[in-house]
């Protein structure tokens, strides 16, 4: 596939393509209908008959070459199977987009530090497990790491110790750099209810104080997480913009991760 799409990313050779869709050609018609001069032709017929998709006949003083259509059918399979595979992960852009949006939104409007302060959020899952595995699931450092980290990005430090004072961080990183979060937890009731504080370090912070509630239900759980931010920094704009579609995304994973448990 590489070599067939290098092979087709030149407009010339795209040109000889079409031309050679049509019947097969001599070399010298070739250049007489694109224009390029015939050693530059019989170039172009090298790179696209090394990929496969001509072939070269020899008749006596001449040269005539003809497209193959099973490589470009391969191609356009693959071409296919590419654009199911966009269609089928059209949330994921749509969520891009609306991050985007977002982010240029809060931008706008951060036009000084504590801009955010006092700004709430709240989210809710019906989780598929026992109130006691959910509450493992935020404090067991393991399981934590399981499920508390956006797509894409590298979890390097995951903790919540469940007990009042006890050390809350998260750190994770990308290719563009790091991002670390240092704080400590205000409440742990096992297994009903988790407060702590998170403070994003470096230029672009704020402060978090979140609640966890797990409430029992018939087959699982009820858990109500409620955020509450501070401190907030003029470059703290994307990360507030973020914060709804990231608790969303990691509040999915968690509920993945306990229903691949059930398995």
């Amino acid at each position: 596939m590489d070599g067939i799409a290098a092979a087709l990313g030149d407009a010339a050779r795209w040109r000889l393509v079409e031309l050679l869709a049509e019947r097969p050609r001599s070399v010298g018609e070739l250049a007489e209908l694109t224009g390029l001069r015939q050693p530059q032709t019989t170039k172009h017929l090298q790179t696209l008959a090394r990929a496969g998709l001509v072939t070269v006949f020899p008749l006596g003083q001449r040269r005539v070459y003809a497209l193959e259509a099973e490589p470009l059918t391969a191609f356009a399979g693959r071409l296919a199977e590419l654009i199911k595979q966009t269609e089928a992960h059209q949330s994921e852009r749509d969520v891009v987009a609306r991050y985007r949006a977002a982010v240029e939104e809060e931008t706008a409007a951060a036009d000084r530090d504590r801009w955010a302060d006092g700004r709430a959020f709240g989210f809710e899952r019906v989780l598929p497990a026992p109130r006691e595995v959910v509450w493992r699931h935020w404090t067991d450092p393991e399981l934590l790491a399981s499920w508390w980290v956006p797509p894409s990005l590298t979890l390097t430090t995951c903790l919540l110790e469940p007990r009042p004072g006890g050390r809350a961080a998260l750190a994770y990183r990308d290719a563009e750099g790091e991002y670390h979060s240092e704080g400590w937890v205000r409440v742990a009731e096992e297994p009903g209810r988790l407060a702590f504080d998170l403070a994003i370090t470096g230029p672009a912070s704020f402060t978090g104080h979140y609640d966890v509630e797990l409430t029992p239900i018939p087959g699982g759980t009820r858990l109500r997480l409620g955020l509450r931010i501070t401190a907030t920094t003029i470059e703290a704009a994307p990360a507030i913009a973020g914060i709804e579609t990231g608790w969303t995304q990691v509040l999915d994973r968690l509920t993945e991760v306990l229903e691949q448990r059930k398995v």
